[in-house]
Formats: structure tokens, sequence, C-alpha cells
């Protein structure tokens, strides 16, 4: 490390030069300007798809509000090597302005075109093997807390936050986000997720979605339309059940034989019972695992996540009754359609249903440097970027 005097020659950025190779070789920005088609009357300067790069390239470097962009136009190296060279705050944010939210929508088109020239790229056996399947579409949502009573597009939570809800569906062997809405924290995903499944199928690669495909989903999308959607869609699913009392008294009916062991996962056992709630498609089965635990384990808070998946005859306990309560178990319900006839599938399906997670990791990183918190400068690029 050398102190001294600034040198232009050089940027702390250089890894823009592997971004602006591939956008190149995936033509992304070529692909976004098609799907949303001219955003001005006369034909010159920027367009969307230049919009959603420069922004993209500039969060990628590390800033996160538009005057960042300034920043990065200082960058005299940096700009050399970056997707969208001299992109200004004013320029980013009347361009946003006005691109209608039909053409918001269309950049999934237009990401999906980028997503199937990815696949084409890859060498054929990693091509194969995701084209062949299982293809997992993740559905979940996030809330994001923003700052300012004047954030338009947000509202406070149920635990009082003002969020933004992004409602989010990926294709989880990738982390590729397939499509994307921008909601506040009184929607709830149940509403909107068969549209945004649908939207997620379509733009999966034309291989990809010949292949088996299948839908994750927690117990905030415990609702029969979006089962229905994957079975007219004719696609498998798997989706959280909340613990109400009818699961509860299923466990009765489950022998000492009937629990198998998870897989990867220690003091877990796995169920299938016969259970399929009204309007869910018939072939609808109860896929229950329950997780061994030891007294000191469970919070003594009523609201603990882990004290609410007891059955409600130990929930009910003090940490002093729990001790002497017999086995101890938390239970989670997932509801699918998936074959699990065998208790080796039934530990297999219950394998796979816990990589869920792989979206939260999506989640994570999108959040780190560029969040909602910092709107309304970057939502709806954010959104339909992401």
């Amino acid at each position: 490390m050398r102190s001294g005097a600034p040198d232009r020659a050089l940027t702390a950025n250089a890894g823009l030069a592997a971004v602006s190779e591939l956008c190149d070789r995936l033509g992304v920005i070529e692909a976004l300007d098609a799907a949303v088609g001219p955003v001005k009357q006369r034909d010159r300067g920027l367009g969307a798809g230049e919009l959603l790069a420069g922004i993209a390239a500039a969060q990628l470097a590390g800033e996160d509000f538009l005057v960042g962009l300034d920043r990065q136009r200082a960058d005299a190296a940096g700009q050399q090597i970056t997707p969208v060279p001299g992109l200004a705050p004013a320029t980013a944010a009347g361009l946003a302005r006005r691109i209608t939210a039909a053409q918001w929508r269309a950049v999934e088109a237009g990401l999906a075109a980028v997503t199937g020239r990815m696949v084409s790229l890859l060498p054929a056996e990693r091509a194969a093997a995701l084209a062949g399947g299982p293809v997992t579409i993740d559905l979940d949502t996030t809330d994001v807390e923003v700052y300012g009573r004047k954030k338009r597009g947000v509202a406070y939570n149920h635990q009082g936050q003002r969020v933004g809800r992004p409602h989010v569906a990926s294709w989880a062997e990738t982390e590729v986000v397939l499509a994307a809405d921008l909601g506040d924290g009184t929607d709830d995903p149940r509403a909107t997720a068969p549209a945004l499944l649908r939207r997620a199928l379509a733009c999966l690669p034309a291989a990809a979605r010949a292949g088996r495909v299948a839908l994750r989903a927690d117990a905030g999308y415990f609702a029969g339309a979006l089962a229905r959607a994957a079975h007219d869609e004719q696609i498998s699913f798997a989706i959280g059940a909340k613990r109400i009392a009818p699961l509860w008294r299923l466990l009765a009916g489950i022998a000492g034989d009937g629990w198998q062991h998870a897989i990867d996962m220690d003091g877990a056992q796995v169920a299938v019972a016969e259970y399929c709630p009204d309007w869910w498609p018939a072939n609808t089965r109860l896929l229950i695992r329950r997780v061994a635990l030891d007294p000191a384990q469970v919070s003594a808070g009523p609201r603990s996540r882990r004290r609410r998946a007891l059955h409600p005859a130990q929930r009910a306990l003090p940490i002093p009754g729990l001790a002497h309560a017999g086995a101890i178990y938390a239970y989670s319900f997932i509801l699918t359609n998936l074959d699990v006839p065998t208790p080796g599938k039934a530990v297999a399906a219950g394998h796979w249903y816990r990589h869920r997670t792989t979206v939260e990791n999506i989640f994570r990183d999108s959040k780190h440097g560029a969040a909602l918190r910092h709107l309304p400068g970057y939502h709806q690029v954010n959104t339909a970027w992401m």
C-alpha cells in the first residue's frame, strides 16, 4: 500500500470490467430496451436498458443513493469500464418518471431473455442439469423498513414499522429472480401469488419449463388459490400450512413407526398424513416434520417462534413443566401434491422443502447497501431490477 496523490488512471471499481463484459455477452441492455420499448419521443440519449444497467452497476460499486451516480462519474478510470458511462442523477430520475407501470412490468420479459441467453452459454452438462430439473420456484416476501413520513408506497406492518414489501418469485437452482412486485406493509402476498407464479413460469427458459417444475412457499401462502394455480399449470407444489386445530388432531393417528428420520437434520423426523383442505387439489397430502427439543431450547416468551411450534398441550406449560412433559417436539406442516407414498420419498420431499431458504439469500444480498430504506430515489428501479 502506498499513500500519495490520487491517480485518475486508477479505480477502486475495477470489477466493473467484468460487469460490462457480462452485459455485452448477454445483451442485457438490448434485451431490456426491446422489452420495454421507447420511453421518449425522440430517439436519442439513454433508454430504459441503459438506465437499469447503469444504476445496477453503481449499486454493485457500493452506491445506494442516486447522488452516487455523480461519484461514479467523477471516477475517470472507472467510467472507461462501466457498462453505462456518464449517467447522471437528474437523467436517471427523469427517465424513471417516464417509464409507465406496464413498461416496468415488461422489464421481466427483458430479464427473461437475458436468463435464456445465460443458460445457452453454459457448458452443455450444466445446462442439461438445469433444464432437466427439478426446476424450483420459490415465492417469498420480506419487509424493508423505511424512514421518513413522506415516503410513498409504504405502510405500517403488524410490528409498527413503515415498510415496503417486495414479493419475489425466484428460480432457486440459479438464484435468479423471475418476477417481482413491490407492495407495502399491509399487502397480503396470497392475493397476488397466483399471478406472480404464472409470470415466473412465463419467464423460465423454454428448456427449463419443459422439465419438472415445482413451487415452494411458506405458511404465509396457506391458501387454496395458489395450490390450484400450480395444479392448473401442471407443476408440483409444497406450501407451508398454518398450525390449525385439525392438523394437531391428525397427530394422534400417526403410528410410532410412521415417523422416518429426516435427512441432514439432527433430531428431526418426517411423516405423511391424509389431509386435503376444501378447495385444494384432490391429490394434496400433508407432510409433517417434528424436531426433538430440550426444554432449555424453548423460550418462555409466548410469542417465541419455537414455542408456537409446540403441541398446544405443551405450549401452555411453563418451562419447569416442560421438563416433566416427556418428549418435546416442534412441528411444521406442509401441504403438497408431490409423490410421497413411500418413506424414502417423504423424507426426500422434506429435505427439498427445507432448502426454500435460498430465496432469503437473495433478500439478504439485495438489502446490502441498496435497500428500500432509501426510497423514493431507487424504489421503482430497485423493484424492476430485483
